[in-house]
């Protein structure tokens, strides 16, 4: 009896929080260690399965770097990277396609439909869900100060996100799962950067919340603690204090963006802890770092 009365209690705590969130978009893009653990895997599904149940309307959009890599080195394919990101030719974006639309995309859904759910996988290839332009950089020699513009192949940065497609699949009681392949003016095949497309499909949905699972806890103070909330005008100050460092400052720097463009909270989170989702939606503190504008 004590433990049924622990498992009503927690349900019941749950109730304001399901009430916040009711009939809301919330888009979780899904990477790291969550993704290649099976049982983690079965974890996200059965938990992006109750949102659903209980009302929220839940996208995933996944990430596949690691899948994407064992590939390049079983065809003989060698990865190249530059500021950053992954060089994509012609070569290389025929096996990123593969593997994200194809084996990672589909198996996100079985594992959905195998926890109760309906999904339906996609790329932003189809319905021209996300219209994407190429990527340039520009890169300045710290020796010379020449500055040159930097070229990563077929790599995309999105500019338009068609939601019709994803109303559609929602409406009709299912969950959209989303490999981050951007379609060009010209009908061009680019590869998008999954925190990028998670933050434009959350941005163009109206979504409240958009969640990064990572495989890290968070945003991380001095003494390695973790950091609960921040607000936007925050993180200028912690980045030029150190407080945020590494390839951390893209991604807080990215939750600023999407959360500028009327996003309530982005929230970073470690998907290695099993329910991240559930105790970050549900539960009173939340596992990760929130991310918002000052008072929100």
């Amino acid at each position: 009896m004590d433990d049924l009365s622990t498992t009503a209690r927690i349900l019941s705590e749950a109730l304001p929080f399901l009430q916040r969130y009711d009939d809301e978009i919330i888009v979780v893009k899904y990477g790291g260690h969550a993704m290649v653990d099976p049982v983690l895997a079965q974890r996200f599904a059965r938990d992006i399965v109750m949102l659903k149940v209980c009302g929220l309307n839940p996208i995933v959009v996944h990430g596949g770097g690691p899948q994407i890599n064992r590939m390049l080195d079983k065809l003989e394919v060698k990865p190249e990277f530059r500021e950053g990101l992954r060089v994509t030719d012609q070569a290389t974006m025929e096996v990123v396609e593969m593997v994200l639309s194809g084996a990672i995309n589909k198996s996100i859904v079985a594992f959905i439909q195998q926890a109760g759910g309906r999904a339906v996988g996609i790329s932003g290839k189809d319905g021209n869900l996300v219209i994407a332009e190429k990527l340039t950089k520009k890169s300045t020699d710290a020796a010379t100060g020449k500055v040159t513009e930097v070229d990563f192949g077929f790599v995309g940065e999105p500019v338009r996100v068609n939601t019709d497609i994803l109303h559609t699949i929602m409406r009709s009681d299912a969950i959209p799962v989303i490999a981050p392949i951007g379609v060009g003016w010209q009908g061009e095949t680019f590869n998008v950067n999954a925190d990028t497309a998670a933050g434009a499909i959350a941005t163009a949905t109206g979504a409240k919340r958009l969640l990064l699972l990572t495989d890290v806890a968070g945003v991380l103070d001095k003494d390695k603690n973790l950091i609960g909330e921040l607000a936007v005008e925050d993180l200028p100050g912690l980045i030029a204090n150190g407080t945020i460092t590494g390839g951390m400052i893209p991604k807080v720097e990215s939750a600023a963006a999407v959360v500028e463009s009327g996003v309530e909270g982005v929230i970073i989170l470690d998907g290695r802890v099993p329910h991240s989702v559930l105790l970050e939606l549900l539960t009173p503190h939340g596992v990760g770092t929130r991310i918002s504008r000052a008072g929100a």
